[in-house]
């Protein structure tokens, strides 16, 4: 049985703790111990020594651990991560019956009472992160309740938790048969080759099957579309296979390469695509200077990115690159607006966009939004976990 340390939280923050917030901070806490053992678990109680809610120790981020119980008599053991697991497979269950989609998130940490940890489910694999070392001290218990749960391949994990949450470099494999890769799997009747042994990223960001969607089914045919900060390009192969002429625009050397093998294996002709490596604020400049103009613009930038020359911030500097976009969108033509920043919600989201057309002089009509898809289980209760805002905005023409 793990350690257990008896924390007092501070009168203002106790109705908080009580209506469901997961995250433990250190603000919230009065004898809160950072030399603690990571995977200690954690007593919660008001200033009367009442219970609140039990969790672990974990630094990730800005907390210092997550809430699990807010049963006092729960033992935090096999039992416990078993019935967590069991909830989490019966919520996906339309999913693993799905024909045309086998990529898909089984566990979305706080959102399914377990912070800290992300399982996601690729054709027959598990991909587990750990997002602290508290977490990953519970590893044997999470991996036996997905022995207990359903047959898989293979298991594979990525440790994020050095000291600055970043991924730590190891081999990746942890039990069941090694996965050949690329692995490909199947989103919405889509091929995209994935790669669970390399690095944090492995080829496509499953939080985005909506979006992507919709991209596909209803904006793609005869358009002309420009993909900034495409990665794999997975937003330029659905609209292609929508009927668009796309370019794909990425500062990564890889990103040439990955996007040829995506467009590859859903027989897209690569010579009617364009696949730019450039920084994307110089390609716009490019794209102004020689008048070019799409009738859809993709924006889903990292929250934080750094080149050589630019430092660029979702909070600070959204507006601008949506300025950036909106000097060549068509009129008539949509912005897929994207970030998953969760450290403003959407209405924030929304004054950026109102900003950027004002100051372009330019008017614009909000046609449809999305956030996380189902499978990404958040809670009320904690709304920054909801972290994914997309909006797609419409170019009015100038009066």
């Amino acid at each position: 049985m793990k350690t257990e340390v008896t924390l007092k939280v501070k009168s203002k923050f106790v109705n908080k703790y009580k209506s469901g917030y997961p995250l433990i901070s250190k603000e919230a806490i009065f004898n809160l111990n950072e030399a603690a053992e990571e995977g200690t678990i954690i007593r919660l109680v008001d200033e009367k020594k009442n219970f609140i809610a039990k969790g672990y120790f974990g630094k990730q981020n800005k907390g210092y651990g997550w809430v699990l119980s807010r049963n006092e008599n729960e033992q935090i053991d096999q039992r416990f991560f078993s019935n967590k697991m069991k909830d989490a497979f019966k919520y996906r269950e339309p999913f693993f019956n799905s024909a045309d989609t086998n990529a898909f998130r089984i566990v979305n940490g706080e959102g399914d009472g377990l912070g800290g940890l992300t399982i996601d489910y690729f054709a027959g694999y598990y991909l587990i992160n750990w997002y602290n070392i508290g977490i990953y001290n519970f590893r044997d218990y999470i991996i036996n309740a997905l022995k207990e749960l359903d047959d898989f391949k293979g298991i594979y994990q990525k440790k994020r938790f050095d000291a600055n949450g970043k991924y730590i470099e190891d081999d990746d494999f942890v039990i069941g048969e090694r996965g050949t890769f690329p692995l490909i799997v199947k989103e919405n009747g889509v091929n995209f080759a994935v790669y669970l042994n390399e690095s944090a990223m492995v080829g496509v960001f499953l939080d985005q099957r909506d979006v992507r969607k919709r991209i596909r089914d209803a904006y793609a045919d005869g358009k002309n579309v420009l993909n900034t900060f495409s990665y794999t390009g997975a937003f330029s192969v659905f609209a292609a296979l929508g009927g668009a002429k796309t370019t794909s625009v990425d500062l990564a050397n890889r990103s040439l390469s990955k996007t040829i093998e995506q467009f590859r294996l859903n027989n897209l002709d690569i010579e009617s695509q364009d696949i730019i490596v450039e920084d994307v604020f110089h390609y716009f400049k490019y794209a102004v200077k020689h008048q070019l103009s799409f009738d859809m613009v993709i924006l889903d930038p990292p929250s934080f990115a750094r080149s050589k020359k630019i430092v660029f911030s979702a909070e600070k500097d959204y507006k601008n690159l949506l300025k950036e976009a909106i000097a060549i969108t068509k009129d008539q033509g949509i912005i897929v607006a994207s970030t998953n920043s969760s450290a403003f919600n959407m209405n924030k989201f929304k004054s950026f966009i109102d900003q950027a057309f004002k100051e372009t002089n330019r008017k614009y009509q909000l046609v449809e939004e999305f956030s996380l898809p189902k499978d990404f289980k958040s809670i009320k209760e904690f709304p920054e976990g909801n972290y994914l805002k997309v909006v797609f905005i419409k170019n009015l023409p100038k009066d």
